[in-house]
C-alpha cells in the first residue's frame, strides 16, 4: 500500500544526496509537497498506481537534444500522449530532436533514466536546458514528479512549481501544444 506523507523524510538513511537536496530547495523556498516512496518505477505503467494514490496528473518527461547535441530540452507531456519529434520540432524550430543521452542527463540534471524530472533543473546551474511544457500539463492544479530519484513522488501545486520553483532556479518554460492521442 503507498502512503502519502507530508514533507521531507524523517531519515535520511538510505536516500541519496540528490533527493535530499530536492527537499532541502522545498524547504527553504517555502513549498508544501506531498511525497509517496515507492519501489523504483522505470515505466508510465509503473508510474500509474503511483499517480492514483498522488491524486494528480500523469505526467511523461523526456530529456531531448538536436542533432548537433548543442541544445537540450525537458519535455513535460501528459502521459497519455504520443511524442511525436515533427510536432514539437516545428514549435521550437530544432529540426531532428532525439532523446539525448544518460550521460547528457547525468551532467546537466544530476538525474539518471527513469528519474527525470522538472526537478532537475535544480542542478542546471549553467541552464543548458530548455523546459519545453505541454499546455495541458500547466491546466492541472497539481503536478506528480520524481524528487531526482524514482523511489519516490512528489505531489506539488502546479503554481508553486511555475511561480515559485522555476524562478528560483533560474528556469523559464516555452509552453507547447502537442496534439492529443491519434484513435
Amino acid at each position: 500500500m503507498l502512503e502519502l506523507v507530508k514533507g521531507r523524510p524523517q531519515d535520511a538513511a538510505g536516500r541519496l544526496a540528490r533527493e535530499m537536496r530536492v527537499y532541502d530547495l522545498l524547504d527553504r523556498l517555502g513549498i508544501e509537497y506531498e511525497r509517496i516512496d515507492h519501489e523504483a518505477a522505470f515505466t508510465m505503467e509503473a508510474c500509474e498506481a503511483i499517480d492514483r494514490a498522488l491524486g494528480t496528473l500523469i505526467c511523461k518527461n523526456l530529456f531531448l537534444c538536436n542533432r548537433q547535441k548543442t541544445k537540450f530540452y525537458l519535455l513535460m507531456i501528459p502521459g497519455d500522449k504520443v511524442f511525436k519529434t515533427r510536432d514539437l520540432s516545428r514549435q521550437i524550430g530544432s529540426a531532428r530532436l532525439s532523446f539525448a543521452s544518460p550521460e547528457a542527463m547525468e551532467a546537466y540534471l544530476d538525474i539518471t533514466p527513469g528519474s527525470v524530472s522538472v526537478m532537475g533543473l535544480m542542478n542546471d546551474h549553467g541552464r543548458q536546458v530548455q523546459l519545453l511544457v505541454d499546455r495541458e500539463v500547466l491546466s492541472a492544479p497539481t503536478l506528480g514528479c520524481h524528487p531526482c530519484v524514482n523511489t519516490s513522488s512528489l505531489r506539488l501545486r502546479m503554481a508553486d512549481v511555475t511561480d515559485v520553483f522555476l524562478p528560483a532556479v533560474g528556469h523559464e518554460m516555452i509552453v507547447v501544444d502537442l496534439p492529443a492521442c491519434e484513435e
